[in-house]
């Protein structure tokens, strides 16, 4: 019985160690995805994340109810990942994890860092459609 828990223990620590695939509803970042959004002139709200980061967990339901927003409709959500889209995070000055941007097409209609406050990230967002 012991070496089956460890077994599950160890299961279980390599799961916490996996990056997790996107949200339901959330686009894993790729290049040729974000470009493609980018010329078809989509709104894009991307949230660059970190597994480890409290920041981010906090923003998360956030981000979810602005997915569900009407005003959002047709809108691609996108998940960067602070450890391994190394690329974005030149092309963009994103510094750190928890930033959300938001594009319209390809230009970048606002940005906010580390915003754990309900009120105050959906109104970046929402002003920037």
């Amino acid at each position: 019985m012991k070496k089956l828990l460890s077994i599950v223990a160890a299961f279980a620590a390599l799961f916490a160690l996996t990056p997790a695939a996107a949200a339901p509803g959330w686009t894993d970042y790729s290049a040729s995805t974000f470009t493609a959004a980018q010329n078809a002139g989509k709104t894009i709200v991307v949230d660059v994340h970190a597994n480890w980061c409290p920041t981010c967990k906090a923003q998360q339901p956030i981000l979810n109810e602005l997915r569900a927003d009407k005003r959002l409709k047709g809108a691609v959500f996108i998940k960067v990942d602070f450890d391994q889209d190394k690329a974005f995070l030149r092309t963009h000055r994103v510094p750190r994890q928890s930033t959300i941007l938001v594009f319209k097409g390809k230009k970048e209609t606002a940005r906010s860092i580390a915003q754990t406050n309900r009120t105050a990230l959906r109104t970046v967002v929402l002003n920037a459609i």
